[in-house]
């Protein structure tokens, strides 16, 4: 009797041992997402793309375009205020030229923009969303995100830094964070939120995009 409980002993001990090992092979979470804002912040451009699920209380339904360093952009966002809207966008140093389905462009300031939704701000507020909003980061597992294999990790983030990245949002979450090993740089952000969920995709880091503004009506 004594010999089998120390065999079954020794199996639980083995067993705690793997387990460990397994998660002392990934980096820490902290240092992930500091290599992660280190690299976020020499970006020059990236194609991103916002999408909900379910009916979480954002007035952004999807979102998806280009953008610089510089903060100039272009794309096309959906946009729930008293009804679904659906808005090409191109912003282009102080100057976001939009236009709904149907009519030519129009103009309003980048600040203007800003009260809505700045696409700039997936580029100049992620390192500061990564290194001094982002708490207890921790690294859970190595795995693909498309063609990329990436490290998943789960962060606390509060709302008062996220708001800058996803309009609207009025709680902190429980969030998941997958960087690429690669590069460091970010690949995607789910971010659970009453009533569903928004997620971020990054992709296209430095390729070649002209944003040029649109030919005056």
């Amino acid at each position: 009797m004594r010999r089998i409980v120390w065999l079954a002993l020794a199996a639980v001990l083995l067993v705690a041992s793997c387990g460990s090992n397994s998660d002392a092979s990934l980096p820490s979470g902290p240092d992930l997402l500091r290599k992660s804002a280190d690299a976020m912040k020499a970006v020059k451009t990236v194609s991103f793309a916002i999408d909900t699920k379910d009916k979480p209380a954002v007035p952004i339904r999807h979102a998806e375009g280009s953008l610089t360093n510089a903060g100039d952009a272009k794309g096309k966002i959906q946009i729930d205020l008293m009804g679904l809207q659906e808005l090409e966008f191109v912003v282009s140093g102080d100057t976001v030229h939009f236009k709904g389905p149907t009519g030519g462009f129009q103009t309003m300031t980048r600040q203007q923009l800003a009260a809505i939704y700045d696409p700039s701000a997936v580029l100049t507020g992620v390192p500061a969303l990564l290194t001094e909003a982002a708490k207890d980061a921790r690294a859970e597992a190595a795995e693909k995100v498309g063609d990329a294999d990436a490290y998943r990790v789960g962060v606390k983030l509060p709302q008062q830094s996220l708001v800058k990245l996803v309009p609207g949002v009025q709680q902190g979450v429980d969030g998941t964070v997958w960087i690429d090993k690669a590069t460091s740089r970010l690949v995607k952000i789910d971010l659970p939120l009453t009533g569903g969920s928004v997620l971020v995709t990054l992709d296209d880091y430095d390729a070649p995009v002209t944003i040029t503004p649109p030919p005056a009506a």
